[in-house]
């Protein structure tokens, strides 16, 4: 088992297993291992994968809860939620945003459960309002400095059922430029343009 947290494009694993995929990561150049847990270890992982050497990272500790508590502690989190939206024609709704195909997602609010924080972004940045909340689908993590703070985003993300002959009105004060239905067979050429975390969601659908 493991969780992937984003660098900018760069995948770290924090697991307590090696199989699969990170087995073969494990043996790349640009990839660093680490299997020692102690602050300094967890210090040292951080800044590595910030450096342009290193593609990818993974650290391996028996107690995931653990690793991700030592790693947890280095950030400031924040708790988002977001929408993966399919109207009455298989069509699923992706949104142009700072150059970047996007899912609509945002900041959990107080007082709000992080399920109405998903559907409250979803209605804000595109405009639909009969959005109907269905399954949770999966996790993301990605971080990024802002004002001198180390952040974590949390992004929890959900199925949605929306109509497709309700109006979208794209959210432009949150810079979104765009906003299109697309249906399975046309996402290929969306993954070439969005975030990795973002290209994860989007998977889903074909499974």
């Amino acid at each position: 088992m493991y969780i992937k947290i984003y660098f900018n494009n760069k995948p770290l694993y924090l697991c307590n297993t090696i199989e699969g995929e990170l087995e073969q990561l494990i043996h790349h150049d640009d990839a660093v291992f680490i299997d020692e847990f102690s602050g300094p270890a967890v210090k040292s992982m951080i800044h590595e994968m910030k450096t342009a050497k290193i593609h990818a990272g993974i650290f391996y500790h028996e107690d995931l809860d653990k690793l991700k508590k030592a790693f947890w502690k280095h950030f400031s989190i924040i708790q988002a939620g977001g929408g993966l939206v399919e109207n009455e024609k298989h069509e699923w709704l992706l949104i142009f945003r700072r150059g970047k195909w996007d899912l609509p997602k945002g900041k959990l609010d107080d007082g709000e459960t992080i399920e109405q924080c998903a559907v409250r972004e979803v209605q804000e940045e595109t405009g639909l309002q009969k959005v109907k909340l269905k399954n949770k689908i999966t996790v993301t993590y990605h971080t990024y400095d802002e004002y001198g703070k180390h952040i974590l985003k949390e992004s929890h993300w959900y199925k949605m059922k929306a109509s497709s002959k309700e109006k979208i009105v794209p959210q432009t004060t949150e810079d979104i430029l765009e906003i299109n239905w697309a249906k399975k067979d046309q996402l290929e050429k969306y993954l070439h343009n969005t975030y990795p975390s973002i290209a994860e969601v989007l998977k889903t659908i074909s499974k």
